[in-house]
């Protein structure tokens, strides 16, 4: 835990060269650490909200840079402490003279996420705000982007306790019956009790089923691009992200190994894999690069099937596939016609449960709005989680997954004790389980363990 007494700092901008920097001080003494080192105002008397230009000094007294000194007092601050930020000139040097002098004058290095942790310690973010503030950070998509913003202005934690109130009064009523139980009083509404039980667990339900286009905002659509050697996988590859990523080669079994590469589509970050050719291995190599193409099918949230119009689909391409169907049933598969440029007519092989479409890859890659029908399908394939991502909460969070998963369990305990006229007790112990839980996502209940090891993941400066 955050030791409340000290006051840090540490830059609050990435290394290297840059305009400007900035390094954040927090805590008890943040205004008169800087102002110690800091040639210009009266930074002690300044009112809060307030910059001031001047010159930050080195232990010794000598000039170190030019800065700019923002004055927040508490509460009214980022941490709920007095926070000072000084802006210097980029680069590695005068921030680096700067953060040394800082320290000399008695504050201490922070600690990853520690200007978070004391942000939620004082009440300014609840315990899902500060983890959607790593979430923000590290967002590679537009619209991871848009969900983490939602969850760090509150809307997902508004959710949660709108539910944990509802829980919370139920769970109150119900203890108060077991008070007066030998009086044979009644507090709760049977009706009501039945309605807020199913009403909770199909909120829990839908946050839970919503993890699943979170991951995929959080860690990207992850789109194996499968098929026969020479049929075309490399080259599409390199039209889908918009440059050479792929060495293109009529030689077969020219990739031995996987090459991965990132783009955004339509607010959505896509990795696409290019894999070897499927096929009996020429030699040992070339059988690992067939091995790890297989593997990484299996883990694929798309596969892209690519084969040769002028050959066609044949019979073992189509029990591959038959074969997939069987052992990924959820997977969804694009079948992929390639060289449509050179067969007088292109014909969909309906293959069963697998969409097709035909293109030519070596013409998408000077004309990209070639691959505007593959990548409407790639787009579609996500459609429904993506049209939820931009309106209700969406969970990304893997900790939160698992808290939400024991809270539904305890509420789906919970209704079945009310449907079997158990005690009292039983139910009030299953409201309590759910309680705790869903106070475990936000931080109403809080285990310190649990926040070392969530704010220790933060950046430093964070």
């Amino acid at each position: 835990m955050t030791d409340a007494g000290r006051t840090i700092v540490a830059r609050a901008t990435a290394p290297g060269r840059s305009a400007l920097a900035i390094l954040r001080v927090s805590g008890p003494e943040a205004v008169p650490v800087v102002a110690a080192c800091f040639r210009g105002a009266d930074l002690n008397a300044a009112a809060s909200h307030t910059a001031h230009v001047g010159f930050l000094l080195a232990p010794d007294g000598s000039d170190i840079d030019q800065v700019v000194v923002t004055i927040f007092r508490a509460p009214r601050s980022a941490t709920g402490e007095d926070v000072v930020e000084v802006s210097c000139h980029g680069g590695d040097f005068a921030p680096l003279l700067i953060l040394q002098s800082l320290l000399a004058h008695g504050s201490h290095m922070a600690a990853p996420g520690e200007f978070t942790q004391r942000a939620f310690l004082n009440g300014k973010l609840d315990l899902a705000q500060a983890e959607a503030v790593a979430d923000l950070i590290h967002a590679s998509s537009t619209l991871a982007h848009r969900v983490s913003l939602s969850h760090l202005q509150g809307r997902y934690s508004e959710v949660l306790a709108r539910l944990r109130e509802e829980l919370l009064e139920l769970c109150a009523f119900v203890e108060l019956e077991l008070d007066f139980s030998e009086e044979d009083v009644a507090f709760a509404d049977r009706g009501r009790l039945v309605r807020l039980l199913d009403h909770s667990e199909h909120l829990l339900d839908e946050l839970l089923g919503s993890y699943q286009i979170g991951a995929l905002l959080r860690d990207g659509v992850r789109v194996v691009i499968g098929g026969r050697p020479n049929a075309g996988k490399s080259t599409l590859l390199n039209a889908l992200v918009g440059r050479d990523r792929a060495i293109v080669s009529p030689i077969p079994g020219t990739t031995r190994d996987e090459i991965e590469a990132e783009v955004e589509m339509e607010g959505l970050r896509f990795r696409f894999v290019d894999t070897a050719g499927l096929r009996e291995a020429a030699d040992a190599i070339e059988l690992e690069g067939v091995r790890r193409a297989r593997r990484s099918m299996e883990t694929c949230d798309v596969l892209l099937y690519i084969y040769d119009l002028q050959s066609g689909l044949d019979a073992e391409e189509r029990a591959f596939l038959a074969g997939v169907q069987v052992l990924q049933p959820l997977l969804p598969v694009l079948l992929v016609g390639n060289k449509e440029d050179l067969v007088p007519a292109v014909l969909s092989p309906e293959v069963e449960g697998v969409v097709f479409i035909g293109l030519a890859a070596r013409s998408a890659l000077p004309e990209a709005s070639l691959l505007d029908p593959l990548v409407s399908l790639l787009v579609e394939t996500v459609a429904a989680g993506l049209n939820r991502a931009e309106g209700s909460p969406v969970v990304m969070n893997q900790r939160h997954r698992e808290h939400l998963g024991r809270a539904l369990a305890a509420v789906r305990a919970a209704r079945h004790a009310l449907d079997a006229e158990a005690s009292g007790d039983t139910l009030a112990l299953d409201l309590r389980v759910a309680l705790h839980e869903l106070g475990s996502i936000t931080g109403a209940i809080t285990n310190e363990d649990v926040l070392d090891q969530i704010f220790s993941r933060f950046c430093i400066g964070k």
